[in-house]
């Protein structure tokens, strides 16, 4: 019997970019209604900003051992967005202290042994293999056998992390899980077309891996 492919929370709903992206946009109309000289640029993961780490500086969090944003509140089940504004604006509070102490659960969870390397590398992270298709590097045999059944993203440093085990479920109808996107069905993937792809991932952050990034790098990996 065929095992599921494994999709990473962030990618269960609508397109975070998006779904972000107008919360942002909603902000900055009612900011140029109260300053109508202010202009504003709304950011959202894919601009030449360091999301997490001008969170870190803002206050909202510190970088976990896992590399991502953690929140008292929150755990690190977060999307991060910026505005950048040509107001000048009051600092918040300051920087939150580093809470993840002597833990290692999520160095200890990671399947590639990802977390033990000093820097992000895409061909060693199953999370960030490869979102989008141009350029990246294909998955290797070592880290394809370490999958897990991973058809899209991973969330293991994630799950294991204490801080993200009495985190609120969010409350955002556009983040509900969609249709087969929790456990997608390996050989359906390998069976869509580029008409069917595009009709079942539209508005969905799963389209960003293009469809042959699916087909070739993930399921087939995963089914062999």
């Amino acid at each position: 019997m065929e095992k599921p492919g494994k999709v990473s929370r962030y990618a269960w709903g609508d397109d975070y970019h998006e779904v972000v992206g107008d919360k942002l946009r909603q902000l900055l109309f009612w900011i140029k209604e109260q300053w109508p000289d202010s202009e504003g640029k709304v950011c959202v993961d894919i601009q030449p900003a360091m999301d997490k780490v001008w969170a870190a500086r803002a206050g909202l969090g510190w970088i976990g051992k896992h590399t991502n944003l953690i929140t008292e509140e929150y755990g690190s089940w977060i999307f991060i967005g910026e505005l950048l504004l040509n107001l000048e604006l009051d600092y918040d509070q300051p920087e939150v202290a580093d809470q993840c102490g002597e833990c290692t659960l999520c160095i200890n969870a990671c399947p590639p042994g990802r977390l033990l390397s000093p820097m992000c590398s895409t061909r060693i992270c199953v999370s960030l293999m490869p979102r989008s298709n141009h350029g990246a590097p294909k998955i290797s045999d070592e880290v394809a056998g370490k999958l897990e059944g991973w058809l899209y993203g991973c969330d293991i440093c994630q799950d294991v992390c204490p801080w993200n085990q009495m985190t609120p479920a969010t409350s955002e109808a556009r983040f509900e899980p969609r249709q087969g996107n929790i456990n997608a069905s390996l050989s359906e993937v390998i069976e869509l077309t580029q008409e069917a792809y595009a009709t079942r991932f539209r508005r969905s952050a799963m389209k960003r891996a293009k469809l042959s990034g699916l087909q070739t790098q993930r399921a087939r990996s995963l089914t062999q």
